[in-house]
């Protein structure tokens, strides 16, 4: 019983940290392939912070 309502807890705790952690995406100004290249720096930590929490 305690184990659900721990594993449970972390799920929430992950789910608030993976929610903060895309808040800091910005969308860029134009919608073209070439405005993406800045954010790529960006894009690939969140990916790698996704996996390491996910994990």
């Amino acid at each position: 019983m305690v184990k659900g309502r721990l594993e449970a807890f972390s799920d929430g705790v992950i789910a608030i940290i993976i929610t903060i952690m895309v808040l800091e995406l910005k969308t860029p100004h134009e919608s073209d392939l070439a405005a993406l290249r800045p954010l790529i720096p960006t894009f690939l930590s969140y990916v790698l912070s996704f996996v390491h929490v996910g994990i």
